[in-house]
């Protein structure tokens, strides 16, 4: 071999391997950046709710124009955030409905009617809650998250992250998530329709000891197509229980209706 043909051959091998170190670097950096924002969801996720089995009550009242038009209350049993009951305790005239969620599959329960009615997650329930937002706080589980940024509000460092939904079964097709960067508190979310239309807003407050850790404790979500239309959630008595199995399966709801 030549040695102007060896030269040749020693410059573009360096040239193929200047191209390719760039993409490389991107293909390792990208794994990390997406686990960080997996990692923070998750975080915040066992924030807002035990990861062991518990139940809680939660107090719904409806705004509009700052009048409060109903109130409605449930009770949540859930067991992982994979398998939930939801109890309708008041209105009277509906005590005895029950939403049933395993994995992403959601069934309502209703006492004059024989048979369960598939329903869907993203369904409105009352006011500005949806089903999913009762029956599923899985984040983690429901979509995949990037991070967007940072921002700094009222003083404190944010965390902001985009969320996709893993499908369309999911309750929102696209969240925007602002966690604390100091503890990972989730602090404020954004829910987006496919079309990318922003559908509601969500700030989580009042931050106390619940369940053997601070979590919020009420969740306030606005319409943010109807102004003045507001739903404010309210958690309290929440305890760890060791909830079996066989309580989240449609012949067990059945049998308590």
């Amino acid at each position: 071999m030549s040695p102007s043909l060896r030269a040749r051959r020693r410059f573009l091998g360096a040239l193929g391997a200047s191209l390719l170190a760039p993409m490389l670097a991107g293909a390792s950096d990208t794994p990390g950046g997406d686990d960080r924002a997996r990692e923070l969801v998750e975080r915040a996720d066992a924030i807002r709710f035990p990861r062991e089995s518990f139940q809680t009550d939660i107090t719904v009242t409806n705004y509009s124009n700052g009048e409060a038009r109903d109130e409605r209350k449930f009770r949540v049993l859930s067991r992982g955030n994979e398998n939930t009951i939801v109890l309708t305790i008041s209105p009277a005239s509906e005590r005895g409905q029950a939403l049933l969620m395993r994995g992403r599959d959601l069934w309502v329960f209703m006492p004059t009617v024989s048979q369960p009615v598939r329903l869907s997650l993203a369904q409105r329930l009352t006011g500005q809650v949806a089903n999913g937002d009762l029956a599923r706080a899985n984040f983690a589980g429901d979509y995949t998250p990037s991070l967007a940024g940072s921002e700094s509000i009222d003083g404190i460092g944010m965390h902001v992250l985009d969320l996709a939904a893993a499908d369309r079964s999911v309750t929102y097709a696209k969240v925007r998530y602002w966690v604390a960067q100091d503890d990972n508190r989730p602090l404020k979310a954004e829910f987006y329709a496919l079309s990318g239309r922003l559908l509601k807003t969500a700030s989580y407050e009042e931050f106390r000891e619940l369940g053997g850790q601070v979590r919020p404790t009420r969740l306030v979500m606005a319409d943010a197509l109807r102004e003045g239309e507001v739903s404010i959630l309210e958690y309290g008595n929440m305890s760890l229980r060791d909830l079996p199995e066989r309580m989240f399966t449609r012949e067990y709801l059945r049998r308590l209706n």
